[in-house]
This record gives C-alpha cells, structure tokens and sequence, in this order.
C-alpha cells in the first residue's frame, strides 16, 4: 500500500532557489558542479512528478529561457511576493 503525499508546490506556481544549483551531469554542455542558478533566482514551476527511486517529489523550473532545472523540495522556496504601489 501507498500513500500520496501532496507536493508542495503546484504547476504554474512561481519558486525561488533556495540555495545554489549546480550541475550534477544533467546539462553535457556545463562542466560538472558549475553553478546553474544562484540562490534566490526566480522561476515557474512547469512539471511535477516523482524520482523513480527515492519517491521523492520533483518539480521541473523553468528558471530563464532554455533553463529547466529538476529541483526537490528542500532546493526550491516560494518566491516572494511583491505588493503593487497604490
């Protein structure tokens, strides 16, 4: 038996990094462990799904143009919302 668990952040819904994201392998193109995005940078969640092995939820986050970066929770925060001037 199995339980779901609800993500913590949805599709369309806009994160920040919570620390700095470096490359594990997944983009050929960068050198291993050279930085993908700094702490703090914003972007949409564009897909949620699960790691194969762990069960983990990963989310898809779409930081820039042609940057999509597979994120776990602990690596990704809401982003801050800001007020509009009156």
């Amino acid at each position: 038996m199995s339980t779901a668990i609800n993500p913590r952040f949805d599709w369309g819904q806009r994160v920040q990094a919570a620390a700095d994201l470096f490359n594990d392998g997944s983009y050929p193109e960068e050198r291993v462990d050279a930085l993908l995005i700094g702490a703090g940078a914003e972007g949409e969640v564009v897909q949620v799904g699960k790691h194969v092995d762990s069960g983990a939820t990963v989310y898809i986050v779409e930081f820039a143009p042609d940057r999509l970066i597979g994120c776990f929770e602990p690596e990704l925060m809401p982003a801050e919302t800001r007020g509009e001037a009156p």
